[in-house]
């Protein structure tokens, strides 16, 4: 049995891992740390999880407890530099869902989050928790660095196309699509409803932070061809849905293709291969991927698709505190009879 801390428990991310932590036989107990929210009850915070977990109120983080075993940091980017390297000091074990220490140099981390780096020897010692992508061991790990949800999506996706070569791939290219839970819980007035409902739009073109997050990990599997990378708005709550379209030199045969993807995804339970392109709504409130791949001559489209708040957020983070303690990764995530868990939005 473990005590967890989970520092910025009331956004989004912060909820689901209420609810994990709840549903967790391994966790013995769990405190939430905020800001504006500390001394609230968290049924003011979050009224609909009240029964679904006990009542409680939120510690202030500036009183953050060293009683925990493991600590969850739910904040936005640059505020866990604030709380990582003491943790780490006295031997804690962390897992990070924010960008602080996905990026493994502290100058392309300065160049996309635009902010000085404190622990920047930390960065080559954590873990890249991209829990089901074979061959990650978490063997002696501390810090884990929980992907974000568009390379969650876009790596798991594409990853097993590069055992084809990396000279076979001539050049690839990913559009995604994500729900408006994906900017936080911050007003923000081009998040309204009546600007969101039935539109879609791209941002950040050619500026999204998650580009070199991606191709970080691309480029130590080999990956060196020219890589697009273009994110837009969903007029939905949940979700992300990623189309990646990958050209090679030499035609391929879409059942070896899909050989590939099945032998690497054989033992990850929360990969789903599917027979054809996944429905958003097929993954939204759970922790599983849906991929599908069509190759067609010398051109390969892959969709892959997630919750961005559970399987890009929280239900990853929880993945990787189970495998890190080398428990089944199924415990929080999937009842005893195999049906998902019950989620509040």
């Amino acid at each position: 049995m473990i005590s967890i801390g989970i520092i910025g428990g009331s956004g989004y991310t912060g909820k689901k891992l209420l609810e994990y932590c709840s549903y967790h036989p391994f966790v013995s107990d769990f405190k939430v740390y905020g800001n504006s929210t500390a001394g609230s009850s968290i049924f003011t915070v979050f009224p609909e999880l009240a029964r679904i977990i006990d009542d409680f109120k939120i510690e202030s983080v500036k009183n953050t407890s060293d009683e925990h075993d493991l600590y969850f940091i739910a904040l936005p980017h640059g505020e866990a530099l604030n709380y990582v390297p003491a943790l780490i000091e006295k031997g804690k074990k962390v897992i990070d869902l924010g960008g602080d220490y996905r990026l493994d140099d502290a100058n392309v981390y300065e160049m996309w989050y635009k902010l000085a780096h404190n622990s920047a020897n930390l960065l080559n010692k954590k873990l890249y928790g991209l829990a089901d992508y074979p061959g990650t061991d978490y063997s002696g790990v501390q810090l884990i660095a929980n992907p974000g949800c568009y390379p969650t999506a876009t790596l798991l996706g594409i990853l097993p196309l590069l055992n084809l070569g990396n000279n076979e791939i001539i050049v690839a290219g990913t559009a995604a699509y994500s729900g408006t839970s994906g900017a936080g819980k911050t007003a923000k007035s081009e998040m309204l409803m009546s600007e969101m409902h039935g539109n879609v739009r791209a941002y950040n073109v050619n500026n999204h932070r998650h580009q070199p997050e991606i191709l970080q990990v691309m480029n130590k599997l080999g990956f060196t061809a020219p890589f697009a990378f273009t994110t837009h708005l969903l007029p939905v709550s949940n979700g992300i849905y990623a189309t990646t379209t990958v050209h090679l030199k030499n035609s391929v045969n879409e059942e070896e293709i899909n050989s590939i993807y099945n032998n690497i995804y054989s033992n990850s339970y929360f990969v789903r291969m599917r027979p054809v392109p996944p429905n958003l709504n097929w993954v939204t409130g759970t922790n599983f991927c849906d991929i599908n791949v069509s190759a067609k001559d010398k051109t390969i489209v892959i969709t892959s698709t997630i919750d961005n708040l559970i399987k890009g957020a929280s239900g990853q983070a929880v993945q990787n505190m189970n495998r890190l303690y080398n428990w089944d990764e199924k415990l929080g995530l999937i009842s005893n009879k195999g049906e998902k868990n019950v989620s509040v939005y």
